[in-house]
């Protein structure tokens, strides 16, 4: 069986050790778990691995045909999906944050009308991440070791919120703009967007690619964007003179805020705020901070991975979108709904 650290594998249970102590507090709380482990051997279930080959997160899902009627009250639904189980260790990479990425993913590329999990309330910390990103506790669940709080998350019911709403993007009366990224940063920020020929083993259990949350520092001219504004990600070419066949719009962010270099008091609270979120070093940030010569620091929300990469030819020769610098524009709405429909974005991510 071949391990591969830092990134998201789905495998067979019968191809994950059960006698990892990853899942000893699994074992602990529910009596059986070997049992049902066993009976899951045909089964899939993503995995991550730290460099020592031990688990650090584990993620099973189910789709199940509603209603859910071993919770009280009953969630009366017609087609939900069950995070069946989910247990990331707590080492301060925000892999949580990754995890339910992959889920709310899932959930919505098989078109359900919610998503939910049983998980006890001891577990603060887990219970906190899913209320953060539009969780709430809808039932509870009764067992022979004790009462699990049922969590639901609505697919079909908008709260025009950004992240209870998450991973959907509201784009009326909203700006669009396309922001270039260079390869070595695109790929540690944007884990899901990760072109066909990059090495997987780029990616790291590290804050910067886990999160939902980015922080993109430009020098681009970005301070006219406002909290809701939309961003195509724009991975620049890798090969010089090739940018009409290598560089790609591969992702859609939602702009939380804006902040400039002057907003901060000093180096160290522009370290503080940039540090988890963005692929720089403390280090890199200091030297960033001190030449002066990005004027802008851009926190945004990771929503949508396209399904169909587009080449700057693509996006000139099919939808007729051109600039004379492709660090940063403003695209139209029309302009903006073609990348989705060309990439191939599902049509339930985009609200209105």
């Amino acid at each position: 069986m071949i391990i591969l650290e830092g990134y998201i594998q789905h495998k067979m249970f019968s191809q994950i050790d059960l006698t990892d102590s990853f899942f000893d507090s699994l074992k602990e709380d529910y009596p059986g778990f070997e049992n049902w482990f066993a009976r899951k051997a045909q089964e899939k279930a993503y995995v991550l691995y730290n460099p020592q080959r031990k688990l650090e997160a584990f993620l099973y899902l189910k789709v199940e045909t509603g209603p859910i009627e071993d919770v009280t009250p009953t969630i009366l639904a017609n087609r939900v999906l069950k995070i069946g189980t989910m247990k990331v260790n707590p080492h301060g990479t925000r892999l949580g944050e990754r995890f339910i990425k992959r889920a709310l993913d899932i959930a919505i590329s098989e078109g359900v009308e919610g998503i939910y999990v049983t998980v006890f309330s001891k577990h603060e910390a887990l219970v906190n991440l899913f209320v953060k990103y539009g969780f709430f506790q809808r039932s509870t669940k009764a067992s022979g070791t004790g009462t699990e709080l049922v969590l639901w998350k609505t697919l079909t019911e908008i709260k025009n919120h950004m992240l209870l709403d998450y991973p959907k993007i509201s784009q009326r009366g909203k700006r669009k703009h396309i922001l270039s990224i260079f390869p070595e940063f695109h790929t540690r920020l944007f884990p899901d967007s990760i072109l066909n020929n990059e090495s997987f083993n780029i990616l790291e259990d590290v804050s910067h690619t886990n999160s939902i949350h980015k922080v993109f520092i430009s020098a681009a001219p970005v301070s006219g964007l406002n909290p809701g504004d939309i961003i195509v990600i724009y991975r620049t070419t890798d090969r010089p003179g090739q940018a009409r066949y290598r560089s790609v719009a591969t992702s859609i962010c939602v702009v939380e805020e804006v902040k400039s270099r002057q907003s901060f008091g000093d180096v160290r609270s522009f370290i503080d705020y940039c540090d988890k979120y963005s692929v720089y070093t403390s280090k890199e940030l200091q030297d960033i901070y001190a030449e002066g010569k990005r004027h802008y620091v851009i926190k945004m929300v990771y929503n949508i991975a396209l399904r169909r990469r587009l080449t700057r030819g693509q996006l000139i020769e099919q939808l007729g979108i051109e600039s004379d610098r492709w660090t940063f524009f403003e695209l139209t709405d029309n302009q903006f709904d073609s990348i989705l429909q060309a990439g191939d974005a599902h049509e339930s991510l985009v609200i209105d």
